[in-house]
């Protein structure tokens, strides 16, 4: 499995911007994708993930209500909409892929160790 992200950018805070990550590979319907940033200094972080039918979705609370994970099976991509951006926000955003999961696990599909596959990055940069 290859996992690429892009639509990384600057933006100002209140804006918005949306991200994919595109697939190749095993079937992409059958596993669970999530989305992780990691910002200067600090760990990475959960942000959120969404099932291999897409009916089902998680989002950590700093995002909730904010970032809208969505996928499209037939285009083997994965979408990130987040809006209402804070300076906050502003990190290094990756994809990832659980391929041994179709059904998704809050719990430990909130943590890097579940996820097999990682895209490389893509830069989001919020200005204050």
């Amino acid at each position: 499995v290859q996992l690429q992200a892009s639509g990384g950018g600057l933006v100002q805070a209140g804006g918005s911007l949306g991200l994919s990550c595109a697939a190749s590979g095993r079937t992409f319907s059958s596993y669970v994708v999530g989305w992780f940033r990691q910002a200067p200094g600090k760990e990475r972080e959960f942000v959120t993930a969404i099932s291999g039918s897409g009916r089902n979705t998680n989002a950590a609370d700093s995002v909730k209500g904010r970032f809208t994970i969505s996928r499209d099976n037939a285009l083997n991509t994965v979408y990130l909409q987040m809006n209402s951006l804070k300076p906050e926000d502003t990190a290094v955003y990756y994809c990832a892929a659980d391929t041994r999961s179709t059904l998704l696990r809050s719990s430990s599909h909130s943590l890097p160790r579940q996820y097999d596959y990682w895209g490389k990055g893509t830069l989001v940069t919020v200005s204050s």
